[in-house]
């Protein structure tokens, strides 16, 4: 599916490409999908729309069964890869569970720039894309994913969310395709 249409307020949701999440092994490569998302940030910047960049400091409380042992973890763990080349006007989320929209402020941001549509991407696709992009759907945004800009740590997660998942959500697309949309429809600043 290709995304159908960009809405004049728009804007960009980077989850957990943190220098921790980045350097587990993935089902993609993850270079290929930080490059995909750096590109969609240069361009919605270019276009001043927004650029959220998500990164995860911790974790919800409770018990669970695949639960990460929450051992000592290097200093920059957390830490956005500078392919992503954060900027002074993107605004930063720290998030604690796997969504990006708990507790954080997200919701009340986006309302108070008059976007309603999310381009989503990241690392990882079954879990804080999937949760984000859950969470944007009940919350009435229209979604957009990036599913070249996205990896998981099992493929068969990332297809499963790619194939069954997603189109519930909103509407998949490359990031070129998105690029491309972006382009056609908006001037640059």
């Amino acid at each position: 599916m290709t995304v159908t249409a960009l809405d004049p307020n728009i804007a960009l949701i980077l989850i957990d490409l943190q220098k921790g999440i980045v350097s587990y092994p993935t089902a993609h490569p993850a270079a290929g999908v930080v490059r995909n998302a750096g590109r969609l940030a240069q361009a919605f910047r270019a276009h001043d729309l927004p650029v959220v960049l998500v990164n995860v400091i911790g974790g919800a409380p409770g018990r669970a069964e695949q639960a990460r042992p929450a051992g000592e973890r290097p200093p920059d763990w957390a830490e956005l890869v500078p392919e992503l080349d954060p900027q002074p006007r993107d605004h930063r989320v720290s998030k604690r569970t796997w969504g990006a929209f708990t507790q954080t402020g997200l919701e009340h941001y986006l309302r108070e720039r008059g976007v309603t549509q999310v381009v989503l991407a990241g690392i990882s696709t079954s879990i804080g894309v999937e949760s984000t992009a859950r969470q944007a759907h009940e919350l009435g945004f229209h979604v957009t994913l990036a599913t070249d800009a996205m990896t998981d740590l099992h493929a068969e997660a990332h297809d499963n969310s790619i194939s069954r998942i997603f189109p519930r959500l909103g509407e998949t697309s490359s990031t070129q395709e998105i690029l491309n949309l972006l382009e056609a429809t908006r001037p640059r600043r």
